[in-house]
């Protein structure tokens, strides 16, 4: 059993992070977490809705409260719902959101069929803070600044650092263990409106406590190093 708040603080502190840690679970049969809640958008033309824009919209409504998620409540994101799982590619392939950024050339057919995605299929999917996840989640996810970028750098051996879209990090955590950042991606700053200065990091649930070590050793380390050169630095400073 994890202590979820005292690790949800240390990699809080270890990444000076602005936004509090999400908690990810995939659950394949019911569970006790209140729905999200909201009522489906408009349809647009093609049919296509959901309760948000895109599954990651969920990253920023999940800081302060938890509730579980369904395929339709993900479904205006035909991307994001190949990523997490609730459908297959050839799904995807049909949907109008996917036929734009193709047609567009924002990625290609091939990028798309070799995105990561969860690959067992679930009832529903848990968002909440980690300092409240009752047990190990799948996976964490972290709103990072450079510094935090730098430091998750600094502590991971194979750091993996993706693109475009930003979601599938989610899916690398899950399936292959693997700590994974993100630069982000177009679609999704704007629909989550996320900052310019603000990056993702998916870590998986059964590494976390591991990583947060990791983590804090770094950044001791670079402190120090820090001290060093701005003591180094008042060399230059004009003097009075």
């Amino acid at each position: 059993m994890i202590d979820s708040a005292a690790l949800a603080k240390r990699l809080a502190v270890a990444l000076r992070l602005a936004s509090p840690p999400i908690a990810i679970r995939f659950a394949k049969t019911d569970v006790d977490a209140a729905p999200f809640g909201a009522l489906p958008a408009p349809p647009n033309e093609a049919g296509r809705t959901g309760t948000v824009p895109a599954g990651c919209v969920f990253w920023m409504k999940s800081t302060d409260r938890t509730f579980a998620t369904t395929a339709a409540d993900h479904a205006n994101c035909s991307v994001g719902s190949f990523t997490h799982g609730f459908i297959d590619v050839a799904a995807a392939a049909t949907r109008d959101d996917v036929e734009a950024v193709l047609a567009a050339g924002w990625v290609d057919e091939a990028a798309v069929a070799a995105l990561p995605h969860v690959r067992q299929r679930h009832a529903k999917i848990v968002y909440g803070p980690l300092a409240a996840a009752d047990g190990e989640p799948d996976v964490v996810l972290v709103r990072v600044d450079g510094l935090g970028l730098m430091t998750l750098q600094g502590a991971i051996a194979g750091l993996r650092i993706e693109g475009r879209p930003q979601c599938h990090i989610v899916a690398l955590a899950k399936e292959e263990g693997a700590v994974a950042a993100s630069v982000g991606c177009a679609l999704s700053r704007a629909r989550t409106g996320m900052p310019a200065t603000e990056m993702t990091c998916a870590i998986p649930g059964s590494r976390l406590r591991d990583v947060v070590e990791k983590l804090e050793a770094t950044a001791a380390l670079d402190k120090k190093m820090a001290n060093y050169a701005g003591g180094d630095a008042r060399r230059f400073e004009p003097s009075s």
